[in-house]
């Protein structure tokens, strides 16, 4: 049998609230927008780069989300002491060395990192710093960075997307 991302809901948040109040659901809708941009693809279709010359797949895009909520939760706010994943900062690994054999467990790896930095900054006051590249850092800009992050390759998975199958919207 022939698998294909599965169908995820994209939760919506309050419109008001607190900075935490807003800022995680706000979060969560974008984490879920992207595996909502994949559902129903086969791992084939997700490692495929669509748009040559650019090394973008939706692959890529679930590795890379991963590795940032990785780097800016778990490692840099966290303080956590764990391994990169795909070469770390910087490093295009996670868009590069595709295999769909491996796109379930890559799926299954991103939803997995959602929960541990769940975990991990759950109880960090939003207030907390750390230094980065000699600046300090709050956990609220933290939660500012990875949105935008997921905001700007939600765009990318889009177009990827689209010209995959036709698929918009989602």
């Amino acid at each position: 049998m022939t698998w294909t991302s599965p169908a995820v809901d994209v939760p919506d948040g309050p419109m008001t609230g607190s900075d935490r109040d807003i800022l995680i659901p706000y979060l969560e809708a974008q984490r879920h927008s992207l595996l909502n941009i994949c559902a129903g693809l086969t791992a084939e279709q997700l490692s495929g780069r669509a748009l040559p010359p650019s090394r973008l797949s939706l692959q890529g895009l679930v590795r890379h989300a991963a590795k940032v909520e990785r780097i800016w939760f778990r490692i840099r706010s966290a303080g956590e002491d764990v391994p990169n994943l795909y070469g770390g900062p910087g490093d295009p690994t996670d868009f590069e060395d595709l295999d769909p054999a491996r796109a379930a467990d890559e799926v299954d790896q991103l939803r997995s990192e959602w929960e541990l930095c769940r975990d991990a900054v759950r109880t960090l006051p939003l207030d907390l710093e750390f230094l980065w590249r000699g600046e300090p850092m709050s956990l609220r800009m933290v939660y500012v960075h990875v949105i935008g992050e997921y905001s700007r390759h939600n765009g990318h998975a889009d177009l990827l997307r689209e010209s995959i199958d036709g698929v918009t919207g989602r």
